[in-house]
């Protein structure tokens, strides 16, 4: 009998993954754009340390444009009501939580500006300054830290819940300096580069809602695509995805609707 409910189980298995297999993803990419002047870089003067930060250009990049008018530091991803479960993974990330998400002090600012990461997925914050940092994290699920990281040195953090927004990072000794991580228990999430662009691999094809967020609020206003307006209401998007995957093409978004907070 336990044999026989071995083999059983031993073929839900497998007959699980062909499911997997077989199903359909495609690609969801796409381009953010400004429309309108990019505000000049506005410079930061350090009041702490500043033997050491002084050396650093810094600039307050809570809004970074590329030379392209490229917008840094959008995030998107895989939106799921409360209560709802992830769809199955595509099996290219069946191994994406054994790898560490980085989170560096470095040059008295932190690298990357959003670190995103999977629940069971370790977070490893570093410093890679000669001098003392701190770096708290302020989750709303997840518990809160503020370790001392000495110059040289990391904190391992584990994160086993999912957060529904990205949560802040600073440093309350250099108080000019701002991070965000965001924890999801999926994989389909990117942040635009310097260029503006992200690609979200292997979406399960279907009709998904995406949430699009900047550390000024939801990406929802000031919309044009292909010279049309558009509304997302709360930044959450419905697309059809399917198994050539979707383009979103050229986003402009109005300067005007990014505002520090």
């Amino acid at each position: 009998m336990r044999k026989l409910s071995l083999v059983i189980c031993t073929l839900a298995v497998v007959v699980g993954l062909a499911g997997v297999s077989r199903a359909q993803f495609g690609d969801l990419s796409g381009q953010f754009i400004i429309s309108g002047d990019a505000p000049k870089d506005m410079g930061i003067t350090p009041d702490k340390d500043v033997e050491v930060c002084g050396k650093h250009k810094l600039v307050d990049e809570w809004l970074t444009i590329g030379a392209n008018k490229g917008v840094k530091d959008i995030v998107v991803y895989l939106y799921l009501k409360e209560g709802e479960k992830p769809p199955a993974s595509h099996p290219m990330y069946a191994d994406a939580a054994k790898t560490p998400v980085s989170l560096d002090n470095a040059g008295c600012r932190f690298e990357p500006r959003i670190a995103l990461l999977l629940t069971g997925q370790q977070l490893v914050i570093g410093n890679k300054d000669s001098i003392v940092h701190n770096s708290k994290l302020d989750f709303l699920n997840n518990k809160g830290l503020n370790p001392l990281i000495p110059a040289g040195g990391s904190v391992k953090v584990d994160c086993p819940l999912v957060e529904s927004l990205p949560s802040n990072v600073s440093c309350s000794i250099h108080s000019w300096m701002k991070a965000y991580v965001l924890v999801r228990d999926n994989p389909y999430f990117a942040v635009t580069d310097k260029e503006g662009k992200f690609t979200i691999k292997n979406v399960p094809a279907g009709k998904r809602t995406f949430q699009f967020w900047h550390e000024t609020g939801f990406v929802q206003k000031g919309l044009k695509q292909a010279g049309k307006d558009l509304t997302w209401p709360k930044g959450r998007p419905e697309f059809e995805i399917g198994a050539k995957g979707l383009d979103l093409g050229k986003i402009e978004i109005d300067v005007k609707s990014f505002k520090k907070r």
